[in-house]
């Protein structure tokens, strides 16, 4: 098994690291251990995770349609109603 040494730690993080630590009941060395593969998994399940952007692209697409632009134009105007209210106002 491989050996770690951390070099540098403030001393504000390791005093809470080590205070987690003991209330967990872990050693000093298990509990960064656990922290450590727990960054990984959730990173791990992050990655796995789609983004907003994509869902929406993936949602989104195109239809099929043999007509051509103008005609489907022309079709959803023809459908639109021109309400008397909205000449009027409200």
């Amino acid at each position: 098994m491989a050996n770690l040494q951390i070099k540098g730690i403030d001393n504000d993080l390791y005093n809470e690291l080590k205070r987690i630590a003991a209330e967990e009941n872990r050693s000093l060395s298990q509990q960064t251990l656990f922290l450590v593969k727990e960054y990984i998994a959730k990173r791990q399940r992050i990655r796995g995770t789609k983004s907003p952007g994509q869902v929406l692209l993936d949602l989104s697409g195109s239809w099929k349609d043999d007509r051509k632009p103008e005609e489907i134009v022309s079709e959803i105007r023809k459908a639109r109603k021109n309400l008397k209210k909205f000449k009027r106002g409200f």
